[in-house]
């Protein structure tokens, strides 16, 4: 058989001229002429595709809105703290210290404001730790960050609601990039 042989199946179509270079599917550089297929994506040893080598930009996102979240914490376990002092402050002033009702109020209300000092300085510690853990944490990072952020996001809505507006936006944000198909891929890659 013969390149010009009617029989031969892997010779040129009959009738047909060869593709001239430029003509037909466009030709990438450094590919044979008359090979005009795409290239696969790279497959990761595991099977399935390659598992990312750069943090995605939406998780990038994410570890930048847990650091605000960070900072935001930071104001309002100084605001609550202030507030408490202010308020011990206050109790202790000889000029109200005959107004029951108000001492009575400072009484309760101060140990409330201490004990949210001392959550959302736990909550603050918290966020800390889960923010430093989006370069080299697993699937078991990415699950906490998003019960983390979903709490948050209740929290947010439901005690402060003014002041945790701001809160609930970043930490549903945070929620969404941590637990979309980026999100995945970063936290599930293989780690040599």
């Amino acid at each position: 058989m013969s390149y010009g042989d009617p029989n031969n199946p892997y010779g040129a179509p009959q009738g047909q001229q060869p593709q001239q270079p430029g003509y037909g599917y466009p030709q990438d550089q450094g590919q044979a002429p008359g090979y005009g297929y795409p290239q696969a994506p790279p497959v990761s040893p595991y099977g399935g595709p390659a598992a990312p080598t750069t943090m995605p930009g939406s998780v990038s996102a994410a570890r930048v809105m847990m650091w605000v979240i960070v900072g935001l914490q930071v104001l309002g376990v100084a605001i609550f703290a202030f507030s408490a002092v202010a308020l011990n402050a206050a109790k202790d002033d000889e000029s109200l210290k005959d107004n029951t009702a108000f001492q009575d109020l400072v009484g309760d209300s101060t140990g409330v404001i201490w004990g949210y000092v001392v959550f959302g300085l736990a909550w603050l510690v918290f966020a800390a730790v889960l923010a430093t853990k989006f370069k080299n944490g697993g699937n078991g990072a990415r699950i906490t960050i998003l019960v983390f952020a979903i709490i948050t996001a209740v929290l947010g809505i439901y005690p402060f609601v003014i002041v945790g507006l701001v809160h609930t936006v970043l930490a549903i944000l945070v929620a969404v990039f941590v637990g979309n198909a980026n999100g995945k891929a970063w936290f599930n890659r293989p780690r040599y």
